[in-house]
């Protein structure tokens, strides 16, 4: 490896691009490159974006270079015109936000001497400003900064340590026991607003009830689980687990009106409620990301519901998920409910 580094060119970033969609490891990568690892760990975390189109998030090489390009212009301005580099460090000392001082420079309109506030805050996370620990200065004084448009890590509060997902109990687990359920919140573009719709399914059964949702929060959410669970006899309804989306924060509710005990699964872990994410998939194709769900109506809802739980399925060595979770309520001796 060369010891005077070079940044990043457009064709080494295609070759990392073209190497990561074969699978390759990003040390694998470093290697086959001649960079050092770190340079191709940063190189992701700086470019990884998110395709509107194709609902993906991923690594696109031209986008790369082009947001290399943005960040090199816009800090070689602040090299060239080090007044205006010391009038942002004098204004940040000063207490200033970044946003204020964008501001003020564009008030003032003096030719050449005007950044904006992204910039400023490049600047403060680039290698000049981290050197002169600038983040101090900022209200929130993170030491690192999520990019823009990315989702907020689910770390929530108000969830207890006993209701994350290695906490569950072990019989939860086992598919042997009925009446422990995976729910999800199924959106659409935002276009179309807030509606959604909420998935739950049942483990053992792969029983699915939909309901549709006016908006996120939890609130809203969490009253809709609540009346469609509360519908169904006790027996097959012990435990919920949900991801860690702040719509289903209102776990208190369900273990007063429904007494059903509420897990949580780790950050970035879907595959911690399989079942529910597989049934999500073959819901997508009833209802796929841009269709305006305002329009869907109950009946349609029911009908899609009345679809996937008729439907045959390997993993029940072919009875319907409809047959199998009747036959519990008939075995259990237990009486059936009104199942909307």
């Amino acid at each position: 490896m060369s010891k005077n580094y070079s940044q990043l060119n457009l064709d080494e970033r295609r070759i990392i691009y073209k190497l990561f969609e074969a699978g390759k490891s990003k040390t694998e990568i470093a290697n086959h490159l001649g960079r050092h690892r770190s340079t191709i760990f940063r190189e992701f975390q700086r470019n990884t974006t998110y395709h509107e189109e194709a609902y993906v998030r991923g690594y696109f090489h031209v986008n790369a270079q082009e947001f290399s390009r943005r960040r090199r212009a816009k800090l070689k301005k602040l090299m060239r015109y080090p007044e205006l580099k010391a009038y942002i460090i004098n204004k940040l000392e000063g207490d200033w936000s970044p946003d204020q001082i964008s501001g003020c420079l564009k008030r003032l309109d003096i030719k050449g001497f005007y950044v904006c506030r992204e910039t400023i805050y490049d600047f403060i996370y680039s290698s000049v400003g981290r050197g002169l620990k600038l983040y101090r200065y900022l209200r929130r004084r993170f030491k690192n900064r999520r990019k823009m448009f990315t989702r907020k890590p689910r770390h929530l509060r108000g969830i207890p340590e006993e209701l994350n997902y290695n906490n569950r109990p072990e019989q939860i687990n086992d598919r042997n026991n009925f009446g422990h359920w995976e729910g999800d919140l199924m959106i659409f573009k935002r276009k179309y607003g807030q509606a959604n719709i909420t998935t739950l399914v049942e483990r053992k059964s792969r029983y699915t009830i939909i309901a549709k949702n006016p908006d996120k929060k939890a609130n809203t959410v969490i009253s809709n689980i609540r009346d469609k669970l509360k519908a169904l006899p006790r027996i097959s309804r012990s435990s919920v687990t949900f991801d860690r989306g702040s719509e289903f924060l209102a776990w208190k509710m369900l273990e007063k009106h429904v007494k059903l005990g509420s897990y949580y699964c780790d950050p970035s872990s879907p595959w911690q409620k399989g079942t529910n994410e597989n049934t999500n998939g073959r819901i997508r194709r009833f209802l796929p990301r841009d269709t305006d769900i305002n329009d869907v109506t109950t009946s349609q809802i029911k009908q899609i519901t009345d679809t996937l739980n008729n439907t045959p399925r390997r993993c029940l060595n072919y009875r319907t998920p409809h047959e199998v979770f009747y036959n519990h309520l008939h075995q259990d001796g237990d009486q059936i409910a009104c199942l909307t």
